[in-house]
């Protein structure tokens, strides 16, 4: 496994990311224990969760698996960059001041969150979405509690605009306090349209960048393939082949030529872009871990990589050149 700086910080992440989002829903206990185990195996150090992952409300279920994870064996909890977030609602009830980021939910998230996962800190504590209702003099308010006391080291920011991650780190200047250290944010082959402002946002201020859902919510895996084969695929999966048939179509077959696996290759252009730390990988099973570590061993050469950009073509570089002329 390779690894790569958190962009400007000295803390050091694998070039791939285990996502978690599947442990409880899709992934039993039992089989999600076995891929953590696995991905520390690997080489992959870097571990990506939030409060809201299993989707029971108020519950965390996902923390909670990984928690027993890593209390199993506390030898483990340093080998891991722990990652979680904190903004959906985590009340069972309708109550307000249990979601969001005023400074109250934050420190009452956060404990929450350390509670579940067995542990005493939390390595890059993201907020999981912008929140415009709160000023960011309290949202770093809190946060500088929590990095004082020792159970928060790093904090970064998810689903941001560019504008955003200006005002956040701006705020967090006026008060000599560290800023944000990563985005976590769309993107992929299909869907480039960070690439106009995100991208350089988090690249002008030294953040890590840690896209989610790199195969494009599926397509991008051998969707054709599948469909062709008789798996079964979701009404907006479907829709979404529809749409861009003629792509997949070309992709899958440049893919073939290749010998290399559709979602390997949206791995490796991925890996490719210079912005990106690494891309978040959310297995269900132990084969589609071992499969997507071979993205980390796919060298696109550049001929290929035009050829992606030609089926594949992104929004036409940084704003403002991709649209003002």
């Amino acid at each position: 496994m390779e690894y790569t700086h958190l962009g400007r910080l000295g803390v050091k992440v694998s070039r791939l990311v285990l996502g978690t989002m599947n442990f409880g829903p899709q992934a039993s206990e039992k089989d999600s224990h076995a891929i953590m185990d696995r991905a520390l195996d690997l080489g992959i150090n870097l571990f990506d969760t939030a409060n809201v992952y299993g989707w029971k409300k108020g519950e965390g279920w996902t923390e909670q698996i990984v928690g027993r994870w890593l209390a199993a064996d506390p030898a483990r909890r340093d080998k891991v960059v722990l990652a979680t977030k904190v903004f959906g609602g985590m009340s069972k009830e309708d109550w307000p001041n249990f979601d969001r980021l005023s400074a109250l939910n934050i420190v009452r998230a956060a404990e929450g969150s350390l509670k579940r996962l067995q542990t005493d800190r939390i390595d890059l504590y993201q907020m999981h979405h912008v929140d415009r209702e709160t000023p960011w003099e309290e949202i770093w308010q809190a946060m500088e509690l929590l990095v004082q006391q020792g159970k928060v080291t790093y904090v970064g920011s998810s689903n941001f605009a560019g504008w955003h991650i200006a005002q956040a780190n701006e705020a967090a200047r006026r008060r000599n306090f560290l800023g944000l250290a990563s985005e976590q944010c769309f993107y992929n082959l299909a869907d480039r349209m960070v690439e106009l402002e995100i991208l350089p946002a988090a690249q002008a201020y030294g953040m890590g960048v840690i896209p989610w859902s790199p195969l494009g919510r599926g397509i991008l895996g051998g969707a054709l393939h599948k469909a062709s084969k008789g798996r079964r695929s979701s009404g907006e999966a479907r829709r979404r082949i529809e749409e861009h048939r003629d792509q997949l179509e070309a992709y899958e077959k440049l893919c073939a030529d290749l010998g290399e696996e559709p979602a390997n290759v949206a791995l490796a252009w991925l890996l490719a872009q210079p912005a990106v730390t690494a891309p978040i990988v959310g297995p269900r099973t132990m084969e589609q871990l071992d499969g997507a570590v071979r993205a980390t061993e796919i060298r696109l050469e550049k001929a290929i990589l035009q050829k992606l950009d030609d089926i594949w073509p992104g929004p036409g570089g940084p704003a403002p050149e991709a649209f003002a002329w």
